[in-house]
């Protein structure tokens, strides 16, 4: 079954990124979890996001449309990635889950992925 396990940071972790003292541990981290990932076979898909201040969030109103530079939330942690997984339950996804970087700092949700409508194959 599939899993999407979606990454938030704080805005600290954000500022590891590229900060010259903390990148280092900060990628190698990340790298090190996508690595085991890998070598278990289960990684489907993934893509880190750019800062929470690149964002655009658009809604639709009475038939019109309004943008909002930046993200909708204001919250402490801000969506920061997301891995699609292929595992056997909930429980190796969860597990896998708590192995990420961004569980330490912030937090990780997983949910199951919706299988095609109708029964089609991708």
């Amino acid at each position: 079954m599939h899993y999407m396990l979606l990454m938030t940071e704080t805005a600290d972790d954000f500022a590891k990124r590229t900060h010259p003292e903390e990148a280092g541990a900060y990628w190698g981290a990340w790298n090190a979890y996508i690595g085991a990932l890998q070598q278990a076979g289960v990684i489907v898909k993934g893509d880190g996001l750019q800062r929470p201040e690149t964002a655009t969030t658009v809604r639709v109103r009475a038939g019109e449309r309004h943008v909002q530079d930046g993200p909708f939330a204001d919250t402490k942690e801000q969506l920061a990635g997301y891995l699609v997984i292929e595992v056997e339950d909930l429980d190796a996804a969860l597990a896998w889950a708590a192995r990420s970087p961004a569980a330490a700092s912030a937090s990780v949700e997983v949910r199951p992925v919706l299988p095609p409508p109708g029964g089609a194959t991708a």
